[in-house]
């Protein structure tokens, strides 16, 4: 007998995105058109920034980023292994070299002192996420960036709403990057954006992008080789649907983060999450607990395992790319053998995402943690889990 699961993400479709994307369907353009430019406006006001740049996803976004500020084969960027990959990635795609340096281990983001460890005369930037919702350490890693003279790019992917000394997550890089993919709060399938302060900046960014139907008679055209990774007014008009609703959303996602606190709080050894002194607030892209010390990497697959077999859908949150095939075999440079990253390992190994968004009810959370309590008790002979 099948079992009705508790997916991990469910995106929020209501009749403000059916009835944009009904308008870009019955309108003879659907490419490069005026809902595109309604919300890069609208995300760009959101976010704090002057210019918003859309992409077809934020893998995209940040090659074209570094393509822009003229890194590549020669250069370093310092990243982590321990956060949204496809971002990331996109220093490889640049042919520039990914550059691990390890975590806060409280924060899973970007530690500024031990990026400082990382920084050669190669290094031309920092690339450091928001992970899982918790805003990265930015004024020690803006401080890092100006005394060394590097690019700081700033991947919001998993933070949308999330603040940081009174500013919100994507206002901190020279240039920032979010992605709307699942299981992002602000979800249109595949895509993503740029944003940016800088004038000189956004329009290499534009010219990278894609070419325009505009450009067709510009002599702008031949300028640069762009990447076609423009957004659809398809996509486009479901991102400006979602936008809209955008806080709203984020407020009912919050009441079930207090659903699973509240649940967690009679589970022995558990600790609410971090949430650092200089945070103002913090949107979970997944509820991510991580198991205790007597847990190991295929432990945490049998609790997937027993937890899907009860009709619960989670996931590793993290398996950290310097452990994964490709860098581990791209040279001393890049891959690295465990041991070297160690707080990066840790939460690697243990690290387990439950089910958030806003079709979760109290009962359904509840039963999430009960299962939880039971597979953990079962498979770690007892031992105790903490976030």
């Amino acid at each position: 007998m099948e079992v009705d699961v508790i997916s991990l993400f469910e995106p929020e479709c209501g009749a403000r995105e059916i009835q944009l994307v009904s308008a870009v369907l019955q309108s003879s353009q659907w490419g490069d058109g005026p809902m595109l430019a309604s919300f890069e406006q609208a995300f760009a006001g959101w976010a704090g920034r002057k210019h918003a740049v859309a992409v077809g996803s934020g893998t995209l976004g940040t090659w074209i980023a570094l393509r822009a500020l003229g890194i590549g084969p020669g250069d370093e960027v310092i990243c982590t292994s321990h956060t949204w990959h496809q971002v990331a990635q996109a220093i490889t795609l640049a042919g520039a070299t990914p550059v691990f340096a390890d975590i806060n281990y409280w924060t899973g983001s970007l530690s500024p002192e031990k990026a400082a460890l990382k920084i050669t005369p190669h290094t031309r930037a920092l690339l450091a996420g928001n992970t899982n919702g918790h805003p990265a350490a930015w004024a020690p890693l803006r401080a890092l960036a100006d005394t060394h003279g590097l690019t700081l790019i700033e991947d919001s992917t998993e933070a949308f709403g999330s603040r940081y000394r009174g500013q919100s997550v994507g206002s901190f890089g020279d240039v920032s990057v979010f992605d709307f993919s699942a299981p992002s709060a602000l979800c249109t399938g595949e895509g993503g954006m740029l944003v940016t302060d800088d004038d000189a900046l956004v329009h290499e960014l534009r010219y990278l992008r894609q070419r325009r139907l505009a450009d067709r008679a510009s002599v702008s055209v031949g300028a640069r080789v762009p990447l076609q990774a423009g957004m659809s007014e398809l996509s486009a008009a479901l991102g400006l649907a979602q936008l809209a609703g955008l806080d709203e959303r984020l407020e009912a996602r919050k009441q079930v983060v207090a659903w699973y606190h509240d649940n967690m709080q009679s589970f022995e050894g558990v600790k609410p999450p971090y949430i650092g002194e200089d945070v103002d607030e913090v949107h979970w892209m997944l509820y991510v607990v991580h198991l205790g010390k007597r847990f190991s990497g295929s432990a945490r697959a049998q609790m997937i395992d027993d937890l899907r077999a009860c009709g619960i859908e989670t996931v590793a949150y993290s398996h950290p790319l310097h452990q994964q095939y490709y860098y581990m075999n791209a040279g001393d440079a890049i891959g690295r053998q465990r041991g070297v990253l160690r707080d990066t390992d840790r939460i690697g190994d243990r690290a387990l995402a439950l089910p958030l968004h806003t079709r979760l009810d109290q009962e359904q959370v509840q039963y999430i943690i009960k299962t939880l309590k039971d597979t953990a008790t079962n498979v770690g002979a007892g031992a105790a889990i903490y976030l």
